[in-house]
């Protein structure tokens, strides 16, 4: 449970940095993603969970 903790806070941290160095570009790109169909997003968020999913294998294994 602590590993999770761990990740989650790292994904904070990481989604803060970006907020805080790129507020410009963020917004661009959330603008963009709401003119994505939703079909596109569910790929784009399954193939983002599933490269997730084989880094952690990779560096756990």
């Amino acid at each position: 449970m602590n590993d999770l903790y761990t990740a989650l806070g790292l994904v904070l941290v990481i989604e803060g940095v970006i907020y805080a160095l790129f507020p410009d570009g963020m917004q661009r790109a959330m603008s963009q993603m709401q003119e994505m169909p939703p079909g596109a997003l569910r790929l784009a968020g399954l193939g983002a969970a599933i490269i997730g999913v084989i880094v952690v294998w990779a560096v756990r294994g």
